[in-house]
């Protein structure tokens, strides 16, 4: 049994069939301003201002809780400790390493929501 060889065909163009379109990356969308990066910006926007209110309200429940502190027991503002009026320790003294806890802890959250973002942008 003999078989014939397959037909020949001639090619004249270059041009190629239908392609899937290339992988857009995020930074390329972000760029564009496409739907999709947009959501990707929202979506870091709302880290950073959740975050930012976070550490706002932690700011002003230690330091506004103090005059709350002072009305509803009004024993504590003529307590003194080594000579110290209390409200004027916690305003002079405590409150300066709970804002520097709260400022590193801040930076090192927004730090991690950056490199989040910018691992997404990597990754895709």
């Amino acid at each position: 049994m003999t078989t014939t060889p397959p037909r020949r065909v001639r090619v004249t163009s270059a041009r190629r069939g239908p392609t899937r379109p290339a992988a857009t990356s995020l930074a390329r969308d972000l760029d564009e301003q496409t739907g999709l990066g947009d959501v990707y910006l929202e979506g870091l926007m709302r880290a950073q201002f959740r975050l930012a209110a976070i550490v706002l309200g932690l700011a002003v429940a230690s330091i506004g809780g103090l005059p709350v502190l002072l009305i509803a027991i009004p024993s504590v503002r003529h307590l003194t400790l080594l000579g110290i009026p209390f409200p004027w320790l916690v305003l002079g003294v405590l409150v300066y390493p709970v804002t520097w806890l709260l400022a590193g802890w801040y930076t090192r959250q927004a730090e991690r929501v950056e490199s989040d973002f910018r691992a997404a942008l990597d990754h895709r």
